[in-house]
Order: structure tokens, then C-alpha cells, then sequence
């Protein structure tokens, strides 16, 4: 702005200056002009009068004056003059000048050379015998006198424009100065010129329309990054060239990435993010499975258009272990019932096809009976198991949740257990005292049963369980000890899954379905209470279930 200021102040002091320089020229020359006729007339007034009084050596006289004189008849012919031989001299009749004297009594002309650097101005006058007196003199042109005056001329306009040059350059910064020392934040409070005053209130508008959109699109933002933080899946968004715009702590944590590079495939190089990413950026939605160490994600690309053309996507990062494992425990589940049930059946079917046969002895039936028994009652037992653990699974609320003491059920379920402790030679003490939880007394009942009927099958002849109850301020806890076989550390883990066995040779001579433990532990999560195991092999096991107050 300051720079279009200075070229018009500029430029307009150069115009005025050249408008001023001619005017002042015209007028002066034009006043030149008419200050030269004026003396024409005079001088040849003078002469008029000198020339009726007889003095013809008026011409001889004025030879060496600039003013040329010249005499005519009134036909025209050249009586006199003072510069040419008369003799020798045209016809003058028809002269402009002369004219006009003859008729009027007097007569004016400007006749200018070839070549326009000179004019000559011609006065005639008539007098009283009737020739004409005619007076001239020969002065340069304008142009001429300007070509002469060229010099100084060019040394007064370089200075004018010099100056013209400083003085513009200091009156556009002055102008521009309080428009530039604006404050656009606060223009209410700037001192400027009155002519802006429209333009100072279309700025604190605007300033209060996008201080207002500023504050609406913050907002958004800040609620934008809520929502993402908040998630528990990855959320990243690219442009075309694959550089991260926007993404959430998730993200990277899922990735195991300190921090967000410029380039996306910098974060994970596995192929299935590679793909992932590039089919989206070619314009195709795209979702792939990737296992990074030991978690499996589920991965979502969108690609995002603009007016038909792809600028970006939007990628999706999903952590699907729990749900990949559940689907292998499931699988492995129903795999495990299908053998489960397919044993005993295959047992019964064997055993009832001989039976069908015909020509068995009447005591192998029995036995044949006594087996088909046997493996009916291991059937049902594995259908309830598996009912129990489904019904678990389900969080069914359809059971009557009461106080029970963890102390007198304990007492209940060593009473029922005392005939499987006898035959293997266990003894059971209970210690402690009593203990209330607020939950389902036939689920808690199932999961202490399941406890001690483990460590009765797993103990050593002549061992010993010991069932103690403690009450505390925050907790109460129920812990089962057994002087058996032990787990190994590397189990330990695992031993709340369903139909897994340690000892899988000694679980099924003991008749176990290898869902009581699981039992157990479903029973905790549905109490909201933790269960902890302490083991080692050959002196026995402990395991303690805590419920929270």
C-alpha cells in the first residue's frame, strides 16, 4: 500500500510539475508576445510621425536597430526599407498585414519560418498620405527557446523530481503509518483517520465472527479429541501421501509408537498394515487382521474423496485378542465336548450292542449295566458342568441373591465330602470364623465343593485339606489347602480352562470332567471376586478366593 501511495503522490507532483512548467511557459510567452506587439506599435507611431514631418533619413538611422522598417505605396510596391535594396523587393499588396492597413487602418501578422524556429511578427500601419508604414520584428519559438533552456530545464526537473522523490516517500509513510499501527485485535482503540471509521467497525465485527467460530471450531476440536482419547481402538487419519494429519493415544499404544512420525507406514511395517493403508489410498475400503507380538488387531481403512478424488483415509485399529481368544476357546471348547461326549457314548453304544447281541452271561450283564451306568452318570455330570458354565457365562440374573456365610457353607459341603475323603484316607479341618458375602449360595456352594473335591482327588494318600475362613474390613476370603501333588509353574496358568487337566491320565481315573476348576473361576468373576493360586510340586496347593465388601 505504502509502495501504490508513493507511485501515485509521486507521479502526480511530476505531472503538476510538467502541467505547471508548460502553463507558466505559454503564459509567459504569450504575454512575451503581446509586450512585442505593444512596442511594434509604439515604435511605429514614432516612426509614423517622424516620416509626416519629412525626415525620410529616419531609414538611414534605424538600420542597426533589431526592428526591420519598411515603407509601401498603396499599391503595394516597396518604397523603403531598412534590411533589403526596395527595388529589388515583391509587391507587398498582397500581404496579410498590409491588407488590413489599407482597409482598417491597421494590421497584425505572425509568420514563422520553414523550419518553426523563428516567427516574425509584422505591424502595419497607414498614414496620412496613404502608404503604409510597416514595422517587424523576429523572435524565436517556443520550442526554440524551450530547446535552448534544455539544460537547465533537465537540472530543475532532476532536482523537482528529487525532491518530489523525498517528500513522497515521507507523505505516503506518514499516511500509511496509523493504518499500518492499527491493532486488529482492538481496532475500537486506535487513533486514525475518520474515513476509516466504516472500515474499523467491519473489522470488529469480523473479529467477533471469527473469534466465535475460532471458539465453535476449539470446541469441536477439544470434543473431537475426547471422543478419540477415549477410545479404546486406534484411530489415525492420513492425507494422500500417507503423512499422518490427526490420531489418538491409542493408536500408538496399540503400536507400540512412542511417537507419531510424519509417515504413517513408519509406525508398523508389517504387510498387513502396508495393504491395509495402500488399498485404501487407492480408493478401496480395506480391512485386514494383523497379529503385532502377542495381540491380534482388526484393521478398518475408509478412503476419503473430494470430488471424486482420493486426499486421505481414515484408519481403524481394533484390538480383537480377547475376542480371537475367546473364538480358539470356543472352538476348542466344542471340540473338547464333542470328545468328552463322544467317550462315554461310544462306551454305552459298545456296551448295549453286546447286550442286544444276546447269549451273555447273566453276571457280565450286570457289569455290562453297571459300566453303562457308570458312563450315563459321567454324561449327566458333564452336562451339568456344562450348564453351570453357560448359565455363568450368561451372568443369568434369574438366581436370588442373599447373604451367606462362607463358614457354615464350608461346613456343608466338607459334611458332603466326607465319604470321598474316608476312601482315600483325607482328613478336613476348618478354620476361621464366620464370614458374610452378599451373592448366589448355589453358585458359591458349586465353587467351594469344586474346590475341596479337587483337593481331595489330587491329594496323596493320608493327606490332609485344610478349609480356612477369614472376615476382614474390606474382604472377606475363603482359601482351600491341600498336602497333594502339586501344579508345575508353567500350568498354572491355564488350569481355569475348560477341560484342561494337568494330569489328564489321573484326572479321568478320578472321573473329573476338567470344568470344575473353570466352574471356579466363573464363579469368582460373577461375584466380582479374585481368585490366587500358590502351588508347588509335591507339597500341595492353595488357592484363596477374595470377596470385595
Amino acid at each position: 500500500m505504502t509502495s501504490r501511495i508513493f507511485r501515485s503522490v509521486f507521479f502526480t507532483s511530476v505531472l503538476t510539475l510538467l502541467a505547471s512548467l508548460v502553463l507558466v511557459l505559454g503564459v509567459l510567452f504569450g504575454a512575451f508576445e503581446n509586450q512585442i506587439e505593444k512596442e511594434l506599435k509604439s515604435e511605429a507611431g514614432y516612426i509614423a510621425y517622424t516620416i509626416e514631418n519629412g525626415d525620410m533619413d529616419f531609414f538611414n538611422r534605424f538600420s542597426d536597430s533589431d526592428k526591420r522598417v519598411t515603407l509601401i505605396d498603396s499599391n503595394g510596391e516597396v518604397i523603403a526599407d531598412t534590411e533589403a535594396d526596395a527595388g529589388k523587393m515583391d509587391n507587398h499588396s498582397d500581404r496579410e498585414e498590409v491588407k488590413e492597413a489599407l482597409k482598417d487602418g491597421s494590421g497584425t501578422k505572425v509568420r514563422y519560418s520553414k523550419t518553426l524556429t523563428e516567427k516574425t511578427v509584422y505591424y502595419a500601419r497607414k498614414l496620412s498620405n496613404g502608404t503604409v508604414l510597416r514595422v517587424s520584428t523576429t523572435q524565436y519559438t517556443i520550442i526554440t527557446i524551450v530547446l535552448g533552456l534544455l539544460q537547465p530545464l533537465i537540472f530543475v526537473l532532476v532536482i523537482a523530481m528529487a525532491l518530489s522523490l523525498f517528500l513522497s516517500s515521507r507523505v505516503s509513510k506518514r499516511l500509511v503509518k496509523p493504518i499500518n499501527s492499527i491493532d486488529l485485535d482492538n481496532p475500537e482503540n486506535c487513533d486514525t483517520y475518520d474515513e476509516l471509521s466504516p472500515l474499523l467497525h467491519k473489522i470488529i465485527n469480523q473479529n467477533r465472527t471469527i473469534a466465535g467460530q475460532i471458539e465453535k471450531a476449539r470446541q469441536v476440536q477439544e470434543e473431537f479429541r475426547l471422543i478419540t482419547e477415549n477410545m479404546s481402538e486406534g484411530f489415525l487419519v492420513i492425507d494422500k501421501s500417507a503423512k499422518i494429519l490427526s490420531y489418538n493415544s491409542a493408536a500408538l499404544k496399540l503400536l507400540d509408537a512412542e511417537k507419531a512420525e510424519d509417515n504413517v507406514l513408519t509406525l508398523n511395517r508389517t504387510s498387513g498394515f502396508i495393504d491395509t493403508v495402500t488399498t485404501a489410498l487407492d480408493g478401496r475400503r480395506a480391512e485386514n487382521a494383523m497379529l503385532h507380538g502377542d495381540r491380534t488387531y482388526n484393521l478398518i481403512a475408509n478412503p476419503v474423496f473430494n470430488s471424486g478424488e482420493v486426499i486421505g483415509a481414515v484408519i481403524v485399529i481394533i484390538d480383537v485378542t480377547e475376542t480371537a481368544k475367546r473364538e480358539a476357546m470356543r472352538r476348542e471348547f466344542t471340540a473338547n465336548v464333542s470328545h468328552e461326549l463322544k467317550t462315554p457314548l461310544t462306551s454305552i453304544s459298545g456296551f448295549a450292542e453286546l447286550m442286544k447281541a444276546g447269549g451273555i452271561p447273566e453276571e457280565t450283564v450286570v457289569d455290562f449295566s453297571t459300566s453303562i451306568y457308570t458312563e450315563a452318570q459321567r454324561l449327566i455330570t458333564l452336562v451339568t458342568d456344562i450348564i453351570k458354565i453357560s448359565e455363568l457365562d450368561e451372568k443369568s440374573d434369574r438366581h436370588d441373591w442373599e447373604k451367606v456365610n462362607l463358614y457354615e457353607l464350608s461346613q456343608d459341603v466338607i459334611k458332603r465330602l466326607k465319604i470321598s475323603a474316608e476312601k482315600k484316607n483325607v482328613s478336613f479341618t476348618l478354620n476361621g470364623g464366620d464370614a458374610e458375602v452378599y451373592g448366589v449360595r448355589q453358585i458359591l456352594d458349586e465353587m467351594v465343593y469344586n474346590l475341596c473335591d479337587n483337593a481331595i482327588k489330587y491329594n496323596r494318600e493320608g493327606g490332609r485339606v485344610s478349609v480356612s475362613v477369614k472376615d476382614g474390613d474390606k474382604e472377606a476370603t475363603l482359601s482351600v489347602s491341600d498336602t497333594g501333588i502339586g501344579i508345575p509353574q508353567t500350568q498354572q496358568s491355564r488350569i481355569f480352562e475348560r477341560f484342561y487337566r494337568v494330569d489328564k491320565s489321573r484326572s479321568k481315573a478320578e472321573g473329573g470332567t476338567g470344568l470344575g476348576l473353570s466352574i471356579v473361576k466363573h464363579g469368582a468373576i460373577y461375584h466380582n471376586a479374585e481368585i490366587s493360586v500358590e502351588s508347588e510340586i509335591g507339597k500341595g496347593t492353595k488357592m484363596t478366593i477374595s470377596f470385595k465388601k
